[in-house]
C-alpha cells in the first residue's frame, strides 16, 4: 500500500508507473484504492463508476476497469455534502461529520472488493488517500492505516520534496502515528526531486535513521507525467501556459462543483489550442472562439455560481460576437430553458431557469445513467466515451441531435443556428477524429495529435522512470 504524507504528493502516478512496470514483467497487476474523493470518475465495464486515477492505473496495468478497484467513491456536492458511491453504485449522501460515523459500516464492502482483486492478481497495488498522519480521523478509518491493518498490507510512505519540508513530513508522520500503525510502514519514497541526487543522500539517510524505514528510492521529477490525466480539483490550481500561436482559443468557466474536467485534457494537449480556465472574479476572454461549460456535480448550485460571477453575461456577449458554446453533461443542462429537481436530488426540491440558449429542459430524477457511449457527431466525426448523469433532457432542439449513437439513438441537442451545442458524452475529445473536426471548424484544419498514443507513451515513460529509480525487487519482497 502506498500512502502519502499529504495530498498531491504523487501517490496516484507512482502506482500507475509501478502498475505498468510490473505488468511489463509479466505479472497480473490490479490497482486498488479503498476510498477516493473525486468528482473525476470513469464508467467501468461492470456498469458502475470509479475514480479517474484508478481508471488510469488499470490502463497502466492493461486490465479492464472494475468497480472493485475503488469500492468507496465520495463525490463532493454543494448543499448536501458528498455523494457516496459503494462498489460502483450511489448509496446516498452525507455531510462530513455524518460520514465519519458511516465509515465503519463500509469496511466489509472494502475488504470484499480487495479480496476480489487479490483473487485475480499476482500483485495488488493499493493507494491511500490524503495524508497518513491525519490521526484525528483514525477512528473507523478505511482509507489509510485502518485498511492497512484490517487487510494486513505493508505500507510504503511517499513524501513530496518539491513542496519543501519532506524530512519533517516523513519523520513527523512517524512521530504522530500510533506505534502499531507506524509498524505497518516498511519503507519510504521521496518523490519529485529536482537537482543532483547526491545532495540529498544525507537527507535519505536521516529519514531512515529517525524512522527505521527502508529507503526505496529518490524519484526525480518527471515532466512527462503532466501529460497524464489529473485525479482531482487540485490540478485546477495549476496555471495553464499561454499559447500565443494557438489557432483555437477555448474559455472554460471553473465553477465550485466542476466534475470530469479531464474531458478537456486532450484539447489542452493540442499545440493548436489554448484552453483558458476562468475563475469567478475574472471575465471570459473576449477573443475566445469557443466557450465550454464542463460537467458539474451539482448543476443547479453551479448555475447559480455562474450567474453570480457574471459568466452568463459574458456568454451572451460571446454569442453576439459570433462565438460558439458547448455544454458537457451538467453544462448541457445549464444551457436549457429550465432545470427541475422535484425530488431534491442535489439540494432543496424546486426548479430554476436555465440560460435559455437551447430549447430543452431537464428534470433531475430517476436512476443514474452509467454506460458507454460511442457513435459520431453530425459532422461524421467518431467518438467513444461514456454517459454518467442523472436526469432527462427533452425539447424541440433535440430534433437536431449533437450525435448519433452506435446503438441507433440520438444524443444531445444543437440550436437552430448551430452555435450552441449540448451533449451528455464524457470522453468526447479523446478521439483524434473528434478533435480534428473541431479544429477544422475553428482552426482551418490544424492537424490533431495522436492523443491515445501520447498517453501510452507517457505511461511507458513513467514505468521506465520508476523502474530506474525505485527498488522494484525490494518492493516485491515486501509484498505479502
Amino acid at each position: 500500500m502506498f500512502q502519502g504524507t499529504g495530498s498531491d504528493v504523487g501517490k496516484s502516478l507512482v502506482v500507475a508507473g509501478l502498475a505498468r512496470a510490473f505488468a511489463r514483467r509479466g505479472l497480473r497487476v490490479r490497482p486498488f484504492k479503498p476510498q477516493n474523493m473525486s468528482n473525476n470518475a470513469a464508467v467501468t465495464a461492470d456498469g458502475g463508476e470509479i475514480g479517474r486515477a484508478q481508471a488510469l492505473q488499470a490502463r497502466a496495468a492493461r486490465v479492464p476497469l472494475s468497480v472493485h478497484m475503488n469500492p468507496v467513491l465520495l463525490k463532493p456536492q454543494s448543499l448536501i455534502g458528498a455523494q457516496i458511491v459503494v462498489q460502483g453504485r450511489m448509496q446516498g449522501s452525507a455531510k462530513a461529520a455524518e460520514y465519519q460515523r458511516l465509515k465503519a459500516g463500509l469496511m466489509p464492502a472494502v475488504l470484499d472488493s480487495f479480496a476480489r482483486m487479490r483473487g485475480e492478481a499476482d500483485l495488488v497495488l493499493v493507494e491511500g488517500a490524503g495524508s497518513a498522519s491525519e490521526v484525528n480521523l483514525r477512528a473507523n478509518d478505511i482509507a489509510n492505516m485502518g485498511f492497512a491493518r484490517a487487510a494486513d498490507v505493508p505500507v510504503v510512505l511517499i513524501g513530496d520534496i518539491d513542496r519543501g519540508g519532506v524530512i519533517a513530513s516523513l519523520v513527523g508522520t512517524h512521530s504522530v502515528l500510533d506505534p502499531a500503525d507506524a509498524a505497518m510502514i516498511r519503507g519510504f519514497v521521496v518523490n519529485k526531486f529536482r537537482g543532483d541526487p547526491a545532495l540529498f543522500a544525507d537527507g535519505m539517510a536521516l529519514i531512515a535513521e529517525r524512522t527505521g524505514w527502508v529507503s526505496l528510492g529518490l524519484l526525480p521529477f518527471l515532466p512527462e507525467a503532466a501529460q497524464l490525466p489529473a485525479e482531482d480539483a487540485l490540478a485546477l490550481d495549476h496555471v495553464l501556459p499561454r499559447n500565443p500561436g494557438a489557432k483555437l482559443r477555448i474559455a472554460v468557466p471553473v465553477l465550485p462543483r466542476i466534475a470530469n474536467f479531464d474531458d478537456l485534457d486532450p484539447l489542452i494537449a493540442e499545440p493548436a489550442v489554448e484552453v483558458v480556465r476562468v475563475r469567478p472574479g475574472s471575465a471570459l476572454p473576449g477573443d475566445a472562439d469557443l466557450v465550454i461549460l464542463p460537467g458539474s456535480k451539482a448543476t443547479i448550485a453551479d448555475l447559480g455560481a455562474l450567474r453570480a460571477a457574471g459568466f452568463d453575461v459574458d456568454i451572451a456577449a460571446h454569442l453576439r460576437r459570433g462565438g460558439a458554446v458547448l455544454g458537457l453533461c451538467g453544462g448541457y443542462q445549464m444551457l436549457g430553458r429550465e432545470i427541475a429537481d422535484p425530488e431534491g436530488m442535489e439540494g432543496p426540491p424546486g426548479s430554476v431557469p436555465g440560460l435559455g440558449l437551447l430549447d430543452v429542459a431537464t428534470v433531475l430524477s430517476g436512476d443514474k445513467r452509467l454506460e458507454p457511449a460511442s457513435g459520431a457527431t453530425a459532422d461524421g466525426a467518431g467518438f467513444a466515451g461514456y454517459e454518467m448523469h442523472i436526469g432527462r433532457t427533452e425539447g424541440p432542439d433535440r430534433a437536431r441531435p449533437f450525435a448519433h449513437l452506435a446503438n441507433g439513438g440520438a444524443e444531445g441537442a444543437v440550436s437552430a443556428d448551430g452555435r450552441v451545442l449540448g451533449t451528455y458524452v464524457h470522453g468526447l475529445f479523446d478521439a483524434d477524429s473528434q478533435r480534428a473536426a473541431w479544429l477544422a471548424r475553428f482552426a482551418a484544419g490544424a492537424p490533431a495529435i495522436g492523443y491515445e498514443t501520447r498517453i501510452e507513451a507517457a505511461l511507458d515513460a513513467l514505468a521506465a522512470h520508476v523502474a530506474a529509480h525505485l527498488d522494484l525487487d525490494r518492493l516485491l519482497s515486501l509484498a505479502r
